[in-house]
């Protein structure tokens, strides 16, 4: 009987651990965390925060009695120090104190954490990160204690500080959103963050872009003066709370210490088959670089990546010979009425790659104009100039507009290796309620065609020129 022991309890070492148990029940699965929140949505938590959550319970995807139906032993509040390779143990710390678990094969999916700014004076009362389960209580018992119309900061407008600063409108406080970038959600070109950025002032909310935080000090009262600087000087203003969500970085001690190497942004390197090239250590999730359908290798942390990565792991573990098949880096997020998505490259993403990359943006609408209710989507397309594939794409639009299904109509092309071309070709299903006969993401592929020929006519009129 095989003993597996994964290290993390979230997306990676949960999803390794069901599926060792699901392709043989005889295996033998121990998960060791250090918290008290196995197989909880971080996604989630902002929809808790927010109150579109009722419970904290009902974030968990599978409870702690779920999983030890399952067959697991799981063991919260420890945690993992060091790992003898030779004898095959891992040393934990937990309510008994110190002692060894030995393994057949151990699963590193340590995760993330979060990036804290220089000068943030966290662990006062009144600032706070939002990473965790526990970040999450913390915040809520915060700002249940505030009065309707408080100032609250997040700083920070990426996916989590997004989703933050709708929660918080939507719970009546008066919320400043601070970004360093020239829009909120950097992982969108300007043009199409601009668009979100709108959105959230529409809401209400202060959004400062172009803004960098340098001092957070307290006021008295509870207070917090916040001080940023930008190109158009520098600014206070003084909030109730304020919550960072600047970023992460993989969080790898436990595989640097087992011998693992380090590669992009310092996340632990492993092959295709998750393995680190320590003998039975094994890596998953955001702590691992991504093998990436376009760069070969990045470091992409998302939680769809590290379900399948953690499979794919747990396979291997037990004598597979599986392959995370590559990312395209899909995301999406919701912001107020907005849905916002990409995938692939962004044009300046593509400098690893040799291409002569193009970017065109269409607008087009999500239905027929005919039916009611037909809105606009923007829609951004990156290709080679050269080849006509695919490179990536990014979509804004209302939320009844089905942004998610067309985002994930191009990462499936970007998967395929296909062609802008191919996308305009692709058998897309047409009501009038719904799409068009040429649906907005061929609408967008046929004006990056365009515009591709436009510019290589271009090319070769200048060519005759100089000629």
């Amino acid at each position: 009987m095989t003993h597996l022991l994964a290290v993390g309890g979230s997306d990676a070492g949960i999803a390794a651990a069901l599926r060792a148990r699901e392709l043989d029940p005889t295996t033998d699965v121990t998960v060791v965390l250090a918290d008290e929140f196995p197989n909880f949505s971080i996604c989630g938590i902002p929809y808790w925060v927010s109150g579109d959550v009722a419970t904290e319970a009902s974030l968990a995807h599978r409870t702690r009695a779920d999983l030890e139906a399952a067959g697991m032993t799981v063991r919260s509040s420890t945690w993992a120090s060091a790992v003898d390779v030779d004898r095959r143990r891992l040393t934990v710390t937990g309510a008994a104190g110190e002692e060894q678990i030995s393994y057949d094969e151990l699963l590193i999916g340590t995760g993330a954490e979060p990036v804290r700014p220089a000068g943030v004076p966290f662990g006062e009362s009144g600032i706070h990160l939002l990473h965790s389960m526990t970040d999450a209580e913390q915040v809520v018992a915060a700002l249940e204690l505030l009065p309707a119309g408080s100032r609250v900061a997040v700083v920070g407008a990426g996916y989590i500080g997004l989703e933050m600063t709708e929660g918080l409108v939507a719970r009546g406080f008066e919320t400043t959103l601070i970004q360093r970038g020239p829009e909120v959600l950097s992982t969108l070109d300007p043009e199409l963050g601009s668009l979100v950025t709108a959105e959230v002032r529409r809401h209400g909310a202060a959004v400062l872009t172009g803004s960098t935080v340098t001092g957070i000090a307290p006021t008295g009262g509870g207070q917090w003066r916040v001080a940023t600087r930008s190109t158009s000087g520098d600014a206070e203003g003084t909030f109730a709370l304020v919550v960072v969500c600047v970023g992460v970085h993989p969080v790898t001690d436990l595989a640097v210490a087992a011998g693992a190497r380090l590669g992009q942004a310092g996340a632990i390197v492993v092959d295709k088959s998750m393995r680190t090239g320590v003998p039975h250590v094994w890596a998953a999730g955001d702590c691992v670089v991504t093998h990436h359908r376009l760069l070969g290798t990045t470091w992409l942390p998302l939680g769809t990546t590290a379900h399948k990565q953690g499979r794919v792991a747990a396979e291997n573990m037990l004598g597979g010979s599986k392959v995370f098949a590559g990312s395209v880096g899909t995301q999406v997020v919701k912001v107020f009425d907005l849905v916002a998505a990409r995938t692939g490259l962004r044009q300046h993403e593509t400098g690893p790659l040799e291409v002569s990359p193009l970017t065109r943006v269409t607008v087009a609408d999500d239905h027929k104009r005919y039916y009611p209710g037909a809105v606009p989507l923007t829609i951004s397309v990156t290709g080679d100039q050269s080849t006509g594939r695919l490179l990536g794409a990014q979509i804004v639009g209302q939320r009844s507009a089905e942004i998610s299904k067309r985002i994930d109509t191009f990462a499936t092309a970007l998967h395929a290796e296909l062609t802008v071309d191919d996308v305009i070709d692709l058998d897309l299903s047409y009501t009038p309620p719904l799409g068009s006969p040429w649906d907005a993401v061929q609408v967008a592929a046929q004006g990056w065609e365009r515009a591709a020929a436009a510019a290589n006519q271009a090319a070769v009129n200048q060519a005759a020129v100089i000629g």
